[in-house]
């Protein structure tokens, strides 16, 4: 259950692994005195001694901001090492970001005032450097050595016996291209 209490009697988390630095820090601020309704729906989570379980740097913005009551939900009877499994989870961010939606859909500039790592986007990258390039002989040489293959259709009640036999031939050792190649040169001059 979400309750209100003052902040002083909140105790920040000493043993919170997660720290925050200062741009961070300011945007969060920033972010708490803009949009105070946000902790409304994202209460501070702590234990039955009032120690945060989770939003430890939320606390510090909330007192850096000047509130003095904060919603909390306290959780009891957790263990400790419910405790220490709730502060990790908490802090684990388990999704990634889409950036073709972020960079169609919001302005940057604004989620990076909210606290969001938005990368720098080069729309128009300029090429050109490389025209004075020539990597013929460079693109020879990597290519030397290098296995080709040729994609060769099965129809599916003959694909299972074709990868067992190709398997069959590579583990003792035989070059399956070139028993390939054999076989069709003898097929080629049979038809000829």
């Amino acid at each position: 259950m979400v309750k209100k209490v003052n902040i002083a009697a909140i105790k920040p988390n000493e043993e919170n692994p997660r720290y925050i630095n200062d741009s961070k820090f300011k945007k969060l601020v920033k972010s708490i005195k803009e949009f105070p309704e946000m902790l409304e729906t994202r209460p501070l989570v702590v234990d039955e001694n009032m120690i945060v379980l989770g939003g430890n740097m939320r606390l510090k913005a909330l007192k850096s901001a000047g509130v003095f009551e904060v919603p909390v939900h306290q959780v009891k009877d957790w263990t400790e090492d419910q405790k220490k499994e709730f502060i990790i989870k908490d802090n684990v961010s388990y999704g990634n970001w889409d950036w073709d939606i972020i960079a169609n859909d919001w302005e940057t500039n604004i989620i990076s005032d909210w606290g969001m790592d938005v990368p720098e986007f080069d729309i128009d990258p300029d090429y050109s450097v490389l025209d004075d390039f020539d990597m013929t002989d460079q693109l020879d040489e990597m290519q030397s050595g290098v296995k080709k293959a040729i994609q060769i259709p099965f129809e599916n009640e003959h694909y299972d016996e074709a990868f067992e036999l190709v398997k069959f031939f590579r583990n003792n050792g035989h070059y399956v291209g070139m028993i390939l190649i054999d076989k069709l040169k003898q097929l080629k001059n049979e038809i000829e």
